[in-house]
């Protein structure tokens, strides 16, 4: 899902099945953040895990149940 907010600012959200999470897994995501260039503000990669781990600047891999509870980080 790509998401634009005021001024034109971009955001990703990608739904991954899956409760590992590797670099590999923000392809899309990083595509996105070339694509979009200064207007891009973040990339998350929801998944099925329970922590939240950051994966590089703007990118962040968080569990989709933090859309209900709150966020765990590692």
């Amino acid at each position: 899902m790509v998401l634009e907010g005021p001024g034109g600012r971009i955001a990703g959200v990608e739904v991954k099945a899956s409760a590992t999470v590797s670099a590999s897994d923000f392809s899309g995501l990083h595509a996105l953040a070339e694509i979009a260039g200064r207007k891009f503000a973040c990339g998350v990669l929801l998944h099925d895990g329970d922590a939240a781990v950051p994966f590089g600047e703007r990118m962040i891999a968080a569990p989709v149940s933090a859309l209900w509870e709150p966020v765990r980080n590692s």
